[in-house]
């Protein structure tokens, strides 16, 4: 009669223990290999925003797709809070333009 205990040794010794060995040369060549640095959102906002002339909230939602109030949530969380950039707001006739001065961040 054999006991629990025998039988988990037994299942024991045969189930290999241990890290899992590297991935075959075929399995690495079915891996996709990884893209080159891909330009995002909050990238096209900054350099956008770095035009001398600025650029308004209206052409940033064209850009991006966003909504005008997720533009200017980025604005001021992700790129003044996270990133520390200076972005200065000017009211013309063209209406609000925003802008990162050319020595603020570089």
């Amino acid at each position: 009669m054999t006991t629990t205990t025998e039988t988990k040794t037994a299942r024991a010794a045969r189930k290999p223990r241990g890290p899992k060995s590297a991935p075959t040369k075929s399995e690495a060549a079915t891996t996709a290999p990884t893209p080159a640095a891909k330009v995002g959102k909050l990238e096209t906002l900054i350099g956008l925003l770095r035009q001398p002339g600025g650029v308004t909230i209206e052409a940033l939602t064209a850009v991006t797709g966003w909504q005008a109030h997720s533009v200017r949530g980025a604005i001021s969380g992700a790129i003044k809070k996270k990133q520390g950039l200076t972005v200065l707001s000017e009211k013309t006739d063209a209406g609000r333009v925003y802008r990162i001065p050319a020595e603020a961040g570089e």
